[in-house]
């Protein structure tokens, strides 16, 4: 097996190789297509990385992975599962090609919103229809008994 390469993007500007040794790879049989061979080969691939020990995060990559995948870990161990395609070594990619897009998509940093004021014509435009709404509403009043 080797080393996971994560290419460069937002969030990891050098990219990222997660080594071979820290990635975790479990077979068993799967279900669906594979006619008889699907009773006899383990051909379903569960990935596994631990987030929390791995060398390829820094600290402000680990803890902004953490935090956005926590719905999906179990501990602080991210797992996928492929079990797509017939075969194991198509499954392989499969779980590998998706874990990196899901720590790449973990790492990307928050977008900061700035808050804008609004515009004096807003503003004005605003205030001129609260007056409208208001005067429709005192003509439909009882007239006063003067």
């Amino acid at each position: 097996m080797d080393d996971l390469h994560i290419p460069p993007g937002p969030g990891v500007p050098r990219g990222l190789r997660v080594p071979a040794g820290e990635l975790l790879e479990q077979f068993s049989h799967a279900s669906g297509p594979g006619g008889q061979g699907v009773n006899t080969t383990d051909s379903r691939v569960q990935l596994s990385l631990d987030l929390a020990t791995t060398t390829a995060l820094n600290e402000a990559q680990r803890e902004r992975a953490l935090d956005r995948l926590a719905g999906r870990l179990t501990g602080t161990v991210l797992t996928i599962n492929a079990a797509e395609h017939r075969s194991q070594r198509r499954n392989r990619a499969a779980a590998r090609q998706r874990l990196s897009a899901l720590l790449r998509e973990a790492l990307v940093p928050a977008i900061a919103r700035r808050p804008t004021r609004p515009t004096q014509g807003s503003q004005r435009r605003r205030i001129e229809a609260k007056r409208q709404r208001g005067e429709t509403k005192r003509h439909r009043r009882r007239p006063d008994r003067d």
